[in-house]
């Protein structure tokens, strides 16, 4: 397989309770989901630039989804600095887990955090 721009595509956090989640995310990212059903799965997409070419993401509730927090972790770009997001987290019902890290100078910084599902969601940022 050849390399590509980005090593994932798309990225669907499970939810059970789609209100509350859908509630917790909008607050978290300080943005409306975009709600759409597609087939079996009610879905609430988080905001991202449509020209960007980048990777998406949605919340997704329907059969095979089951949050966890254990398993596949994925890490939401929280902008230049991850502490305004991070600082929602608690306000919106999550538990913030990992409080904002430094990885490398180069990376940047992470935090990690469970939403109102019980999914460990991390956050990311340069600054």
């Amino acid at each position: 397989m050849k390399t590509s721009k980005n090593a994932i595509v798309w990225a669907e956090i499970p939810v059970l309770n789609f209100d509350r989640a859908k509630e917790f995310y909008s607050k978290l990212l300080d943005s409306q989901l975009y709600e759409q059903v597609m087939g079996k799965h009610r879905m609430g997409f988080l905001p991202m630039d449509p020209d960007s070419n980048g990777v998406g993401g949605a919340i997704v509730q329907g059969e095979g989804c089951t949050p966890s927090s254990l398993g596949t972790r994925v890490f939401l770009d929280a902008g230049d600095d991850l502490k305004p997001v991070l600082d929602r987290v608690e306000f919106a019902g999550g538990i913030v887990i990992i409080p904002k890290t430094l990885i490398t100078e180069e990376i940047g910084y992470f935090a990690l955090f469970e939403d109102t599902e019980g999914n460990h969601v991390g956050l990311h940022s340069k600054k």
